[in-house]
């Protein structure tokens, strides 16, 4: 692997540049994004070089792509005539069905292989970018046959997300849906409506003065933008109505159990679960 090509050098692109710089490439890292975030990226040193797709395309053996979701399906639609014949593309989406299924119709000179790598923070955009970004991360990496990951690009490209200290796990596009549903979209879906029901609920100075630190923990991630999330929404739709079935029969299993027996044990098995996840999570 010796030039690399990001379509779309935001949060996830800028550090994916960075971390490969960190953990030892030194070849060509070429940037496709709007001219004002490839100036910002050029002036802090994420990328060697911008060009347009079609430009880059014809240089490239590894193409990340780290868009909106409906701007990943929309390259992946237009990417097969411009690459060289075996170069890996890859992409950084939160849900993966729709995607791996455009590419299995549209890439046929290239080979491709779904990713999402469990990271993020609040701030967006190149000028948020880290090099340590994925350190200790999950990065999910979905076939379109489970072959494709013996393929020597792919287990190039394996080798370098293992550099960047994060944890590649093979998965069924399906499977990861179903996954992130519950544990990524769903506590998006559960803070955007708590933050709705404070709001609701009481006067927005009492809810400031009454506000401690669970509520903001909880709502934190309500400040999402929605211009992110209504892809995934839509690209995952059933799985995430399967998860919002399961949340809202325990919430109304809980406003029932009100004062009863079964409330002390919907706590205890909770926290069982919390401690759990944190424990996997941090070691």
């Amino acid at each position: 692997m010796q030039h690399v090509v990001i379509v779309g050098l935001g949060l996830i692109g800028g550090s994916f540049a960075l971390g490969l710089r960190k953990a030892g490439f030194t070849g060509t890292i070429t940037g496709v994004s709007s001219p004002r975030t490839v100036r910002a990226a050029l002036e802090m040193g994420v990328i060697d070089q911008a060009l347009p797709l079609e430009e880059a395309a014809r240089q490239g053996d590894l193409f990340l792509l780290s868009q909106p979701i409906s701007n990943i399906l929309e390259t992946l639609q237009v990417l097969d005539p411009l690459v060289e014949n075996g170069a890996l593309v890859t992409d950084v989406g939160s849900t993966k069905r729709e995607i791996v299924d455009t590419a299995r119709r549209c890439l046929h000179k290239a080979l491709f292989i779904g990713g999402h790598p469990m990271a993020g923070k609040e701030s967006r955009g190149v000028q948020a970018a880290d090099p340590d970004l994925f350190v200790g991360r999950t990065w999910f990496l979905a076939p379109i046959v489970n072959e494709d990951l013996e393929r020597p690009p792919v287990f190039e490209l394996i080798g370098w997300i293992k550099r960047m200290a994060a944890t590649p796990i093979p998965i069924s596009a399906q499977d990861h849906d179903h996954l992130v549903a519950f544990t990524s979209h769903l506590p998006q879906l559960a803070s955007t409506a708590l933050a709705n029901a404070v709001r609701l609920g009481v006067p927005p100075d009492q809810a400031a003065v009454g506000t401690g630190p669970g509520l903001l923990d909880m709502s934190r991630i309500a400040q999402s933008d929605f211009e992110i999330w209504r892809d995934i929404i839509r690209t995952n739709s059933h799985q995430i109505e399967l998860a919002l079935d399961t949340y809202i029969r325990l919430l109304s299993e809980l406003r029932n159990s009100l004062g009863s027996p079964l409330l002390e044990e919907r706590f205890e098995s909770a926290s069982d679960t919390a401690r759990l996840l944190r424990k996997t999570v941090h070691g």
